[in-house]
């Protein structure tokens, strides 16, 4: 089943699944029980399918980007946040920052949603408090991230985490193909299976004496082929889109726009 959080047409926050071709109306809460109606939903908008509690996410998880930005395999998942307000919904568009537009690195990533409230889940366990899949972003500032030494901030300016476009819930995410593709081309062309830490490994991890909230999002690193270790470097730019696809899920597109244009928008509204 695939879940969609979208604006009905009366603007409201609605969540929805898709039957028989078309999005029909949940009742109840999808971190709890619900049912599928047979009412469809007039969607103004697909939003990101979570207002996520905690965004955790795993830096360096993939065996060839490791390799790719020579760095050895870590011994231990490498954790980082992004701050929630990060949050980017489909076709909306990643901002680049006044304050660092020049290195901004766009990362395809295959993201778990976190179904309820839970705590030192094992890892034969983890599929349990799994609602589903998503698709995301990790949108990355490298000249921040180098200059500052650490990853929070650099990964935390407002739009760098797009979302969607649903939550897929009866995936194995062990085998997944995952591409990026800007302006056309693609970028990253991967599978999951080259991810260091599985998913299981990772929910186990993250949950060792730390609550991990119903709807938290578990980023779970990018394979290679990222702007920063191409050569000669790609970074975005004003004008690009860019589209993260994972198979099973779907396709989640940004277009690229500068602070200032971003700062006229707000400004007529």
């Amino acid at each position: 089943m695939k879940l969609y959080r979208v604006l009905d047409g009366d603007s409201q926050v609605a969540y929805a699944a898709e039957r028989d071709g078309e999005l029909c109306r949940i009742e109840g809460d999808v971190f709890g029980a619900y049912t599928v109606t047979d009412r469809p939903v007039e969607m103004r908008k697909v939003l990101a399918p979570v207002d996520p509690p905690n965004i955790f996410a795993i830096g360096l998880n993939y065996r060839a980007h490791a390799a790719e930005t020579h760095k050895p395999l870590p011994d231990a998942p490498v954790v980082f946040a992004k701050a929630t307000t990060s949050l980017c919904h489909p076709g909306d568009p990643i901002v680049l920052p006044a304050a660092g537009p020049d290195c901004v690195d766009y990362e395809v990533e295959l993201a778990v949603v976190i179904a309820r409230r839970c705590r030192n889940v094992p890892a034969d366990r983890a599929g349990e408090v799994i609602l589903g899949y998503t698709v995301a972003n990790d949108v990355s500032a490298r000249d921040w991230q180098r200059r500052l030494g650490q990853w929070v901030r650099a990964k935390s300016f407002d739009t760098f985490c797009p979302l969607g476009p649903c939550i897929a819930t009866d995936i194995d995410p062990a085998d997944l193909p995952l591409r990026s593709v800007l302006n056309g081309k693609v970028m990253q062309d991967s599978r999951t299976s080259d991810l260091i830490f599985s998913v299981p490994e990772l929910v186990a991890f993250l949950s060792a004496d730390l609550t991990l909230e119903a709807g938290t999002v578990i980023l779970t690193g990018t394979p290679a082929g990222v702007g920063l270790a191409r050569r000669p470097q790609v970074f975005l730019r004003p004008g690009d889109t860019i589209t993260c696809i994972v198979e099973g899920i779907g396709e989640l597109t940004n277009p690229v726009i500068p602070a200032g244009q971003a700062d006229r928008a707000e400004a007529e509204c």
